[in-house]
């Protein structure tokens, strides 16, 4: 959502202890954002057609940042079948007797920088404009390393050993898909397991408001192909008592949706938010819509952004304008992303999806289903002591309260984190807001924000301790 037009000033936490420990933030600021700018110069990019090189200095630097802190650091790697896993960091200070152990998650590799010229300044160079900071990955999710790093150091300036076990977990692939994420974890199950476990990948409210992530909704995506002849055909000679594929897969694809813009699907969970509501004007502006584009779907905005099914085709192969010839096309196929609302299990939506585009096929056409990726919800549990503790320190750090918000988006190793470690609390927490064009150009994060994530962190860690 669009920045408010004034700030409110963080507040000066009156605990003599919490107040040293936003002092030491505030102290150690100018070389947090030094290392912050270091890390953002490295391309570390987790997709085989960039230079591995790079991914491995970026989780040499961050290792050597942990290591720098007095924690225990290593570069770890599985191998999940056929692919080998980008390279993680593992930093860990184990907890004295009775004391929780918290597992801080963040990612190191980033997005690719796509088009330069896109781009206001470097992709890989840190520039403050406007009270925000700019560059590939400093808020997704470089700057959540960061927090993590800044928030354990000025505990550790201000307090001291507090005996709260902390074990680090930077991972190296996060935006290729997180592709051995779960293998790493069975890997290193005991290594990683932990009473708490805070997610910084996650985001704001708006720029000012700080948020506790408390939904994501889950994904599943798949390939529809539609075929009507074995060859293509003179569309002069057979046009008219046959349909080109395009056109049938357009009528296919138009079914997904009803008259409103609503997911048609039969069978999907259908949920409803709330609470928080997202002014339409703030919406229009910050999803860049053109004016007079219509909004879609029924409910609350936040209703369809965080608790209902989204379909869109995000890929399409058909005959490319600039070299079409008259000729029926023979086949023509997309790929459909279909979120997903907290509760539905990804396996029955993808069924109900291939059930729909195989029952609705268009004037008889072959229509045959792709089977792609999927992954679950996540819902949180808001009245954990975890929970209401990180609401208090984002709240003390921003000096405003802070909100429960979904997120629409999906963070599929979540599900992970909850399977495999059932007992445990998670966070969702970050530095990302409306604003940030997280993998877009000029990707940037508020400076304030910034500072104040870090101070949350480390009252959060102080608070934890039993």
């Amino acid at each position: 959502m669009s920045a408010p037009t004034s700030r409110p000033q963080p507040a000066t936490p009156s605990d003599p202890t919490e107040a040293a420990i936003a002092a030491a933030v505030d102290e150690s600021l100018p070389g947090t954002l030094e290392s912050l700018a270091h890390l953002v110069s490295i391309p570390g990019i987790a997709w085989a057609s960039f230079d591995p090189e790079n991914l491995q200095r970026s989780a040499r630097t961050v290792a050597d940042l942990f290591s720098g802190l007095g924690l225990e650091a290593q570069v770890l790697s599985v191998d999940a079948g056929d692919r080998a896993g980008g390279p993680a960091v593992v930093a860990t200070r184990p907890a004295a007797e009775g004391q929780p152990t918290v597992l801080l998650y963040a990612h190191h590799d980033v997005q690719p920088p796509g088009d330069p010229d896109a781009w206001e300044s470097e992709p890989f160079t840190l520039v403050e404009r406007g009270g925000r900071l700019f560059g590939r990955g400093a808020a997704d999710d470089k700057g959540g390393v960061m927090v993590h790093v800044a928030a354990l150091g000025a505990l550790a300036k201000a307090v001291g050993e507090t005996g709260v076990g902390v074990t680090v977990f930077v991972e190296g692939e996060e935006e290729a898909g997180s592709p051995t994420f779960r293998a790493f974890l069975d890997a290193h199950r005991d290594l990683l397991r932990a009473d708490v476990i805070v997610v910084a990948d996650a985001g704001n409210w708006k720029a000012g408001v700080p948020a506790l992530t408390t939904s994501l909704r889950g994904l599943v995506d798949g390939t529809v192909t539609v075929k009507v002849l074995d060859h293509g055909v003179h569309s002069g000679m057979f046009g008219g008592p046959v349909l080109d594929a395009v056109t049938l897969l357009s009528r296919l694809i138009a079914t997904l949706h009803d008259e409103n813009g609503d997911v048609a699907v039969e069978g999907l969970v259908q949920g409803t938010a709330e609470g928080l509501d997202y002014d339409e004007d703030a919406f229009r502006a910050d999803a860049s819509m053109l004016p007079g584009t219509q909004l879609a779907g029924t409910g609350s905005l936040t209703t369809r952004l965080w608790n209902r099914p989204a379909l869109s085709v995000i890929g399409l192969d058909a005959p490319a304008v600039d070299v079409a010839s008259n000729t029926i096309t023979p086949a023509a196929r997309a790929k459909l992303s279909l979120r997903l609302a907290p509760g539905q299990d990804p396996t029955a939506a993808m069924e109900a999806l291939e059930r729909h585009l195989t029952g609705h096929a268009p004037f008889g056409a072959q229509v045959e289903f792709t089977v792609g990726e999927s992954g679950q919800a996540f819902d949180a549990d808001v009245t954990s002591t975890a929970s209401e503790l990180a609401l208090r320190s984002l709240s003390d750090a921003w000096g405003t309260p802070a909100v429960t918000a979904g997120m629409g988006g999906s963070i599929p190793f979540v599900a992970d984190l909850t399977e495999v470690y059932p007992e445990a609390q998670i966070l969702l927490t970050g530095v990302i807001d409306p604003d940030t064009r997280a993998h877009g150009a000029d990707e940037s994060m508020d400076r304030a924000d910034f500072r104040n994530a870090i101070v949350a962190e480390a009252l959060l860690l102080h608070r934890l301790r039993r």
